[in-house]
């Protein structure tokens, strides 16, 4: 199939020739054949005229969850990476939030089998640990020749400090990636949401931010002594972002993220005990959102991530106590962030990354492979079940006013628009 983009203003900021330039892209078989200021319709069989269609590479998400295997009442791989594809993203990290946890290359090898022939590329996370259970080391090896980009036990803090230093040395061997999810779980106790001021009125049991710091200090430590490559991934609290810049002006290799919703949400939103605000790491106060924000600007806090974690009503119409931990946040993520920083610097967020993980990236030049994303920057939108496309609708967004609407992606010689 041909497809011909009509007067798609063109957002890249690596290529000042094109960048905010408005041009026509035409794509034979998947390749972009051509891109100039007008090209002849009769050259495609699919023409794309849409209001105020603006053009990018196509965005990758550095931290997204589904359910299959062990959990497909929350989705399914063919369904979310459909929902990835409708939100502009062509390329997703996908957590080992699953059931049995990936921690063998079999594993790796299903993930990958089942997201065959789909727009989005998806690229898998092993465990850290066997069972990721904290105690041996899985198939580390074995899982990066499979497909694996990194490991991770899920939200689960490596406790064992001895466990940590080993696996950044082992895997220099092969340039791996390992996760620590920043969380002292003495420290935490029983907490469930932000300790401070809201959570004293609600009568809530609080997180410190201290539970994140500490063990944000732990690996860095460790880091420092062992070397390997580090990534710490959706930190949430204002120390966490100083920690971070002093490790990297040290010139150590870590990287970290920050979930969408922790920039554009405080404790505050609690106030309603909605569940859909129940999160791991927890919403905590505006100064800390503003210091994530400079993280951002500054350059400190390398990705954004949806951290997109679809639950079953079941899962979150309980008990604020008992609810599970998570948002889903594809559907939202271009839209806040857009409201946030604006079209330049969320593009930007959103395309970068794909390095760091060892995902090819995409180039936007006549020749290459089409790895694109559809979107208008500027409408307002109030985000609204009508725009969810996950199983699951446990969104913290929903009835917000945000800014943009994403029209679909281009990849893989396929096209999705909403």
């Amino acid at each position: 199939m041909n497809i011909l983009l009509k007067s798609a203003t063109i957002v890249n900021s690596n290529q000042k020739d094109i960048h905010l330039k408005q041009r026509d892209i035409l794509i034979e078989d998947g390749i972009i054949a051509k891109i100039a200021d007008e090209i002849e319709e009769e050259k495609a069989t699919q023409i794309i005229r849409l209001e105020n269609l603006h053009v990018s590479l196509g965005w990758m998400d550095t931290g997204v969850s589904f359910g299959e295997p062990g959990h497909e009442d929350r989705e399914t791989i063919e369904n979310g990476l459909l929902t990835a594809a409708k939100s502009g993203f062509t390329d997703i990290i996908l957590n080992p939030n699953v059931h049995p946890v990936p921690d063998s290359s079999p594993d790796i090898v299903f993930l990958k089998n089942a997201a065959k022939n789909q727009l989005t590329n998806l690229h898998p996370l092993g465990t850290l640990t066997m069972n990721a259970d904290g105690e041996d080391l899985a198939e580390l090896f074995d899982m990066k020749n499979a497909g694996a980009v990194g490991y991770y036990d899920y939200k689960l803090p490596i406790k064992n400090s001895n466990l940590l230093k080993i696996a950044l040395q082992y895997t220099q061997n092969f340039n791996g990636l390992v996760f620590s999810f920043p969380l002292d779980t003495q420290i935490k106790g029983k907490g469930i949401v932000n300790e401070g001021e809201v959570s004293t009125r609600l009568g809530l049991k609080g997180i410190p931010a201290l539970a994140e710091e500490l063990q944000i200090a732990r690996d860095l430590f460790i880091l420092e002594y062992a070397g390997g490559r580090l990534h710490i991934p959706t930190i949430s609290a204002a120390n966490s972002v100083s920690l971070i810049a002093e490790a990297k002006k040290k010139g150590l290799n870590v990287s970290c993220s920050v979930a969408v919703h922790n920039l554009f949400f405080t404790d505050a939103e609690l106030e309603g005990f909605d569940s859909d605000f129940k999160v791991m790491p927890p919403l905590r106060t505006k100064e800390d959102s503003k210091a994530l924000l400079k993280g951002i600007k500054s350059g400190v806090i390398d990705f954004v991530s949806t951290d997109h974690t679809p639950l079953t009503i079941e899962e979150k119409r309980v008990e604020f106590d008992n609810a599970n931990y998570g948002t889903i946040g594809l559907e939202s993520a271009f839209n806040a962030l857009n409201a946030l920083l604006g079209p330049e610097k969320t593009v930007n967020l959103l395309t970068q990354g794909r390095r760091t993980f060892g995902v090819t990236e995409p180039v936007l030049l006549e020749g290459q492979a089409a790895n694109l994303t559809l979107f208008d920057p500027d409408t307002k939108i109030k985000f609204t079940e009508e725009h969810i496309y996950s199983t699951s609708k446990n969104s913290m967004f929903r009835n917000r006013t945000l800014k943009g609407r994403v029209y679909g992606s281009i990849n893989n010689a396929k096209i999705v628009l909403n």
